[in-house]
């Protein structure tokens, strides 16, 4: 909604949020698009409500996406992770919003057996961005055939990435395209054993 410029039933829909998860508990979110839309646009769209403005601000302050959960959060590095082959890695745009840089490339290098190889234009949107796939096919079919052509080109054996909507839309044209390259979110990779 928020993407699509209904900024008021994306209120709402912040607001509903908020209230869903009230408290204390931290909220650990997989996606790097969904953290940046409670830790930056909530508080954004609410900030002319007082109330709503604070509440939004302190689900902001408990939120974080996963990988930044676990590098910068719990120091945590090494899950104990297996994966025999060359890793490459997607850099979600949203990442940049959220002010990460590597915590997905130091969960990839230490885990053992894989290694990590860099992709071309990492950080180059895939062409997804919601509702901008269906808006502009033409233009989003280009961004992600460029982003496949990047992958096979490192020779990577799986590409990780922290949002499923990159993930499907990049899987999505190499399926078709009869790519092999494995795409997981970063949490599959570091449950493997």
């Amino acid at each position: 909604m928020f993407n699509s410029g209904y900024a008021d039933m994306a209120r709402e829909q912040a607001k509903h949020t908020i209230r869903v998860f009230e408290g204390d508990n931290l909220v650990i979110v997989p996606s790097g698009s969904c953290a940046a839309m409670v830790k930056v646009e909530y508080p954004h769209l609410l900030e002319h409500d007082p109330d709503w403005h604070e509440r939004a601000k302190q689900l902001a302050s408990r939120t974080f996406e996963f990988s930044d959960f676990l590098v910068n959060h719990l120091k945590v590095t090494d899950v104990g992770a297996k994966y025999q082959g060359k890793v490459a890695f997607h850099f979600a745009c949203h990442l940049r919003m959220l002010k990460h840089v590597s915590e997905v490339e130091t969960l990839v290098r230490n885990v053992e057996g894989a290694t990590y190889v860099p992709l071309a234009r990492q950080d180059q949107c895939c062409g997804f961005g919601g509702s901008f796939a269906v808006r502009y096919p033409g233009i989003s079919g280009n961004m992600v055939d460029d982003k496949m052509n990047c992958i096979v080109a490192s020779g990577a054996d799986c590409v990780v990435s922290t949002d499923a909507g990159c993930l499907m839309n990049i899987g999505g044209r190499m399926h078709r395209e009869g790519k092999t390259t494995e795409l997981l979110h970063i949490a599959e990779l570091l449950d493997r054993r």
